[in-house]
């Protein structure tokens, strides 16, 4: 019987190089444990997915992502659809991907021996198409609106600091930010108005544990849409810590539906899937159910 092929795709600036660390330990509790380790080090995110696509290419028994959400996004675009397993060892500030897989737990040798267990769960992901035809797929939350304005102001800050970070972004922006106009289709059902964001979430939280669409399963083939309607900045800054919790689902100023497709018609906004930019509207989300085989990687 051939020793297992473990893939590990390395972010080693995540997490001020705390990635390449945590990589070089996990590499070394597998070989120990017996595998068979190819590491695949990506300079940008470009280099990334090309990396992640070189590795699922050749069918290892898991591509495991080391760093953060950024990361993960491009580890998805090459295993998507694949039937290869993806496993999360986060080392990034906000790591809102592990936080809804399962976040390792133990010594490294506990989660080498997690990785090479090979328990896996199904889930959903998102097929993103812009209106140029490019397609993407992610995770967790795409975020269009005031959310990724701050995602954006935050990725420009010279220090990351996961929920503190985003904490300072939304101070930053509150000065200048202007609500959009959205056309907003969720299976046929049509919001038209001013809003202040729109999030889409396949998974519950982004910006470090904010948990925007707090009631999202990664494995029920539905997509949580939550709109923010248009409100003064002194009010949206009462609403917006209740997303920690979830609250805010409940008041007046927030419209929630599911469904399977959701189109988003919008100017002058950006959009941020997995943290990551991907573009602005228009666009179209659809769910892909099942189409991903996440490691646990928790006892």
């Amino acid at each position: 019987m051939s020793s297992p092929h473990i893939a590990l795709l390395v972010n080693p600036k995540s997490g001020r190089r705390r990635a390449a660390v945590t990589a070089v330990r996990l590499k070394e509790a597998l070989r120990e444990a017996g595998a068979r380790v190819h590491v695949y080090s990506g300079g940008s995110a470009a280099d990334s997915r090309r990396m992640a696509r070189l590795a699922a290419a050749d069918n290892p028994h898991a591509l495991v992502a080391v760093g953060g959400d950024g990361l993960v996004h491009q580890a998805l675009q090459a295993v998507v659809g694949t039937g290869v397993p993806l496993a999360v060892v986060p080392t990034g500030t906000g790591n809102d991907i592990a936080r809804a897989f399962g976040r390792p737990r133990g010594s490294m040798r506990d989660v080498a021996a997690a990785v090479l267990r090979g328990r896996t769960r199904s889930v959903d992901c998102v097929r993103v198409e812009l209106a140029d035809g490019t397609r993407r797929h992610f995770l967790s939350v795409l975020a269009c609106g005031f959310d990724a304005r701050v995602n954006e102001r935050v990725n420009g800050f010279r220090f990351k600091a996961g929920r503190a970070g985003y904490l300072a972004g939304i101070v930053a922006e509150l000065g200048s930010f202007k609500a959009a106009r959205y056309e907003i289709d969720v299976d046929g059902r049509v919001i038209d108005e001013p809003g202040m964001l729109v999030a889409v979430g396949n998974t519950s939280s982004y910006g470090g544990g904010m948990k925007v669409c707090a009631a999202a399963e990664p494995d029920d083939g539905l997509l949580d849409v939550v709109f923010g309607r248009r409100t003064s900045l002194a009010r949206f800054l009462l609403l917006f810590p209740l997303v920690f919790t979830g609250g805010h689902l409940d008041r007046p100023e927030i419209i929630v539906e599911r469904g399977r497709t959701v189109a988003i018609r919008a100017q002058g906004v950006p959009v941020y899937a997995d943290g990551e930019r991907i573009g602005e509207p228009s666009l179209v989300c659809e769910v892909v159910p099942k189409s991903v085989e996440m490691l646990e990687l928790t006892s």
